[in-house]
């Protein structure tokens, strides 16, 4: 451990304890800041002195920075804390998007709302406490049987959530899973436990000894998984809930052995957009806003046989190989031609190994496929499930490793 001497400070050190709270919001906002990178931002600062902007900014940047994707949040951060007067007001704003005046000025940028909440648990004014509230009289309430926070979460619905259980449901989001099986192969691997002999290796071994075997080759088969491709309805009636299976999907496509070979993503409204590159990206802020920058038709109309014509025609043969499994999140609400959705459903389907449509109208208890785009899609898909909540998305799990699950296709096909 390195030993730091004592550092000479003034009576009033307001510097060095900006510095700690900062810190404390870099911490919050998810960058690895411990106390000795504090300490050692502060010999920097002390060494490098305070008059420059800039070199404050860099001293700063180089003691807490130390991955690329944590840069555009260091520098929302610094902004709001360091440099912008108004910045409790504005995040203030970005948190409550009932509030106007600042909100209206400018849209905010990557990773500043998640700057925000991590700079509002430090700076939120306390209220004072009055005589009133001492005397008034306090309930207790026996909460041992009643539902926690985070259980009645998972089953709201995404619509009705509010800013705050958003932003609660988005870190939930980013903690799931999407695990799958391999698929089974032809191909093997040497393994000393595997129970097939490998009559070649063993061969070629012995051929090396003069033609004595001295031992049997043995070989297992090779594990093999499969791509996962999804299809994000972006229409006006499906915008909220887009955004919450996306956040999802970044944590999906980010997480290290969840079994998928490569996820690839793309969103559709009145237009095809393939997004894959952007969930590469490791914050989960930039990397959604550089999707949405790329998809022109958010919150637009749908188009949805069009746009899965453009994808039969255009990504099919790219990404569907190695057995991949569809994810199709829409609602079903299509005005165009009725037998050319299904013609190309039916495509996509073949195409497929599973193709699983996960549609927000189901959390209705009278849902009923009376649509005619639901009607021409519902034959051509495996399984047909919710995807509304926090719940329907970890139910997904389990349908996808499932083969044999149906979700709510049995019922719904025989009001058809």
């Amino acid at each position: 451990m390195p030993e730091y001497a004592p550092i000479d400070v003034p009576e009033n050190p307001r510097l060095a304890q900006n510095i700690i709270h900062f810190a404390r919001a870099l911490r919050r906002a998810g960058l690895p800041v411990g106390p000795g990178r504090v300490i050692d931002a502060v010999r920097a600062v002390e060494a490098a002195g305070f008059t420059d902007r800039m070199d404050f900014y860099w001293t700063l940047h180089a003691c807490f920075v130390n991955r690329p994707e944590h840069r555009t949040v260091f520098a929302q951060i610094f902004r709001l804390y360091w440099r912008d007067p108004r910045y409790l007001e504005h995040m203030m704003s970005l948190m409550l998007p009932a509030i106007r005046g600042v909100q209206e000025e400018k849209l905010a940028m990557a990773a500043e709302k998640r700057a925000a909440q991590a700079l509002l648990g430090d700076e939120l004014p306390e209220m004072p406490e009055t005589e009133q509230d001492e005397e008034a009289t306090q309930i207790e309430i026996d909460a041992s049987m009643t539902m926690s926070a985070e259980e009645k979460l998972r089953t709201l619905d995404f619509e009705q959530m509010s800013t705050e259980e958003i932003a609660q449901a988005k870190r939930m989001l980013a903690r799931l899973k999407l695990p799958v099986k391999p698929i089974k192969s032809r191909r093997s691997m040497a393994s000393a436990l595997g129970a097939r002999v490998d009559y070649r290796k063993t061969i070629r071994d012995a051929l090396r000894r003069g033609g004595e075997i001295h031992s049997i080759a043995r070989a297992k088969p090779r594990p093999r998984w499969p791509n996962l491709v999804v299809l994000c309805d972006i229409s006006g009636s499906m915008s909220q809930y887009s955004r919450m299976v996306l956040h999802f999907l970044h944590a999906v496509a980010n997480e290290k052995g969840a079994g998928w070979a490569k996820v690839h993503a793309f969103t559709f409204g009145t237009q095809l957009t393939n997004i894959t590159r952007h969930l590469a990206t490791r914050d989960v802020d930039a990397a959604l806003k550089a999707a949405g920058a790329e998809a022109h038709d958010w919150e637009g109309g749908t188009r949805i046989g069009q746009c899965l014509h453009q994808f039969n025609r255009d990504w099919t043969r790219r990404v569907m190989g190695q057995g991949a499994v569809v994810l199709l999140i829409t609602d079903g609400l299509d005005r165009d031609d009725a037998g050319a959705l299904e013609k190309e459903m039916e495509r996509l389907h073949l195409s497929s190994r599973r193709l699983i449509w996960l549609n927000p109208l189901l959390r209705w208890d009278g849902f009923a496929p009376k649509a005619t785009g639901i009607r021409a899609m519902l034959p051509h898909v495996d399984s047909f499930r919710a995807g509304h909540s926090i719940a329907s998305l970890e139910d997904l799990a389990e349908a996808i490793s499932r083969p044999d699950d149906l979700g709510e296709k049995a019922r719904l096909m025989q009001l058809l």
